[in-house]
C-alpha cells in the first residue's frame, strides 16, 4: 500500500527537481462502436469517449491538489482507428471526418492528446490501412488534437518497405499541410517498430487489441530529479552511480503507482502500467542530455555519450521494476531534441549530430525524436533513416521511432518553435547521400533469424 508519507518523501523533487506526472491516459476500447454506416461509426465514438472520460480531467485535478504532485496532461488512447473505420471509411475524406470527430471528443472532455489515428502494418497493409496512411496529413492539418502513428515493422515480421516508403510521403505531406505553423503538424506523428499496446506516451499511444475494454495508464518523468542525485556523488565510481539512479527511479516510479492506483480507483477503471520514462521539457533543469554530462561528458554528442546513456536507461528500468508490479510501455530515456535543452544546446555546439543520436537510440527508450530537418530534404531520404531506425529495433528487439519535422521553408541554420512541451529545435544537417534505389525496392525485409523461437 503506498501512502501520503512516501510522497512527502518526495517533496523536494516536486518542488525544486520538475518531477511531474507527465500524464495520466485514459485507454478506451472502441471495437464496439465498429458500424459499417460512417454517421453512426461517428456518434458511437464520439458518445462513448465523452461518457467514459467525463471525469478524467476533473479526477486529474483532484489528484494533484491533494497530494501535491503536478499532472501536467490527461490524455486518451483509443483502438487502432484503421480497424474501427475499415467498414465504414471508402475514401480518405471519411477517414478525416473520423478524425474529426475524435477531436471533437477530445475538446469536449478537456484533455490535451487522443491517441490513435493508427495503422499496424509490421508485415502488410489492407486497403483500409493504406487509406487511413495516406488520410494522415489532412487529418493531421484539420485537427488540434489527434495524434497519428504507423507501425511499420517487429522483430517477429520484419520491415514493411512498403509502409515505410509510404510514410516519408506522408510526412512530408504533412509538414506542407502545416508549414504555415513551422510544419507542427509531424510533431503528432510517429513511425514505429515493435510498438507496445499500452504506451501513455503521444504520438505512439494507441490502445492495443491486447487491452481491456478501459484502462488507466500513467507516464511519470524526472531527469531534473536524476540529475540532482547524480550531483550529490560526484566522483563517485560506476557502482554507487548506478544504485544511485536506481534507487531515485524507484522513488519517482512510487509517485506514479500512487497517482495511478488513485485514479483507477476515483474514476473505476482498471490500473494498466506506471511508464517511468525520463521525458525532459524544455525548462533549465529538466533535461536528459544534463544528466549525461554530469555523469562527466563535456555535452552529450562526446565520446562515451552512448555507454552513459545505456547506463542511465538500464537503471531507469530496474529502479522502476522494483517499484511496481506493473511497469510498462516504454520506461527509460528519451532524448527528443526539441523538448531537452541540453540537447539543443548540444545540436548548436555542433557536438551532436543525427548519426550520434541514431547509435544513442540503440540503448535509448524511443528512437529520432523531435529532430527539425531541412524542408527540402527529400522523401527517399526520410524514408531511409525510417529505415535504419527501424532495423535498430526490429534486429535489437526493443520499440524504436521516428517523429521527424522536415520544417517547409527552413534550412541549416534555422530553427523552429513548436511551443508547449514540443519546445524548438534547431534545423539538423541530413546526410544527402542518395538512397533512392534502395527504399524503392518492393515488399519486406525479412525478420532476424533470432525472432524464431518457437
Amino acid at each position: 500500500m503506498i501512502n501520503s508519507i512516501e510522497v512527502n518523501e518526495t517533496l523536494e523533487m516536486i518542488e525544486q527537481e520538475n518531477l511531474d506526472v507527465r500524464t495520466i491516459t485514459l485507454g478506451i476500447s472502441l471495437l464496439d462502436c465498429v458500424d459499417a454506416d460512417l454517421d453512426r461509426l461517428k456518434e458511437k465514438v464520439y458518445t462513448k469517449i465523452t461518457t467514459l472520460a467525463k471525469d478524467l480531467v476533473s479526477v486529474g485535478v483532484q489528484i494533484s491538489e491533494e497530494y501535491g504532485v503536478p499532472i501536467v496532461n490527461e490524455r486518451i488512447s483509443v483502438t487502432p482507428i484503421s480497424l474501427i473505420g475499415g467498414g465504414a471509411c471508402k475514401k480518405q475524406e471519411d477517414y478525416i471526418s473520423l478524425a474529426l470527430t475524435l477531436d471533437e471528443a477530445a475538446k469536449q472532455v478537456g484533455v490535451n492528446y487522443i491517441g490513435g489515428y493508427t495503422a499496424l502494418v509490421s508485415k502488410s497493409m489492407t486497403s483500409a490501412e493504406e487509406l487511413l496512411i495516406r488520410s494522415i496529413p489532412d487529418a493531421l492539418a484539420q485537427t488540434e488534437r489527434v495524434c497519428a502513428s504507423v507501425n511499420v515493422g517487429s522483430t517477429r515480421t520484419g520491415i514493411n518497405m512498403d509502409a515505410v516508403r509510404l510514410c516519408a510521403d506522408v510526412i512530408k505531406e504533412t509538414a506542407v499541410a502545416t508549414k504555415d505553423k513551422n510544419s507542427v503538424g509531424c510533431t503528432k506523428l510517429v513511425v514505429l517498430c515493435n510498438a507496445p499496446d499500452d504506451n501513455p506516451f503521444m504520438a505512439g499511444a494507441f490502445l492495443g487489441v491486447s487491452e481491456g475494454d478501459m484502462v488507466i495508464n500513467v507516464g511519470v518523468s524526472g531527469p531534473g530529479v536524476v540529475k540532482h542525485a547524480v550531483e550529490e556523488v560526484p566522483g563517485a565510481d560506476f557502482e554507487e552511480l548506478c544504485e544511485t539512479i536506481k534507487k531515485t527511479a524507484f522513488k519517482v516510479t512510487r509517485v506514479g503507482q500512487l497517482v495511478a492506483g488513485e485514479a483507477s480507483r476515483r474514476l473505476n477503471v482498471p490500473f494498466g502500467i506506471v511508464d517511468l520514462s525520463l521525458a525532459p521539457t524544455p525548462a533549465v533543469g529538466d533535461s536528459v542530455a544534463d544528466i549525461l554530462t554530469e555523469m562527466g561528458l563535456e555535452k552529450a554528442g562526446a565520446p562515451g555519450t552512448t555507454a552513459a546513456l545505456a547506463l542511465l536507461n538500464d537503471q531507469v528500468k530496474k529502479g522502476g521494476v522494483m517499484a511496481s508490479s506493473y511497469v510498462g510501455g516504454l520506461s527509460g530515456a528519451f532524448i527528443p531534441v526539441s523538448e531537452d535543452q541540453g540537447m539543443i544546446d548540444a545540436v548548436n555546439a555542433h557536438a551532436l549530430s543525427l548519426e550520434k543520436l541514431e547509435a544513442m537510440t540503440c540503448v535509448c527508450s524511443v528512437g529520432l525524436d523531435m529532430i527539425a530537418i531541412p524542408g527540402k530534404t527529400k522523401e527517399a531520404a526520410i524514408a531511409g533513416m525510417i529505415a535504419d531506425e527501424m532495423a535498430i529495433g526490429m534486429v535489437n528487439q526493443k520499440t524504436t521511432a521516428v517523429r521527424i519535422i522536415p520544417v517547409i521553408g527552413k534550412d541549416v541554420g534555422d530553427s523552429a518553435q513548436f511551443g508547449g512541451l514540443m519546445g524548438y529545435a534547431p534545423i539538423m544537417p541530413v546526410n544527402e547521400l542518395d538512397c533512392t534505389d534502395f527504399v524503392n525496392r518492393k515488399g519486406r525485409i525479412p525478420a532476424p533469424i533470432h525472432s524464431f523461437k518457437d
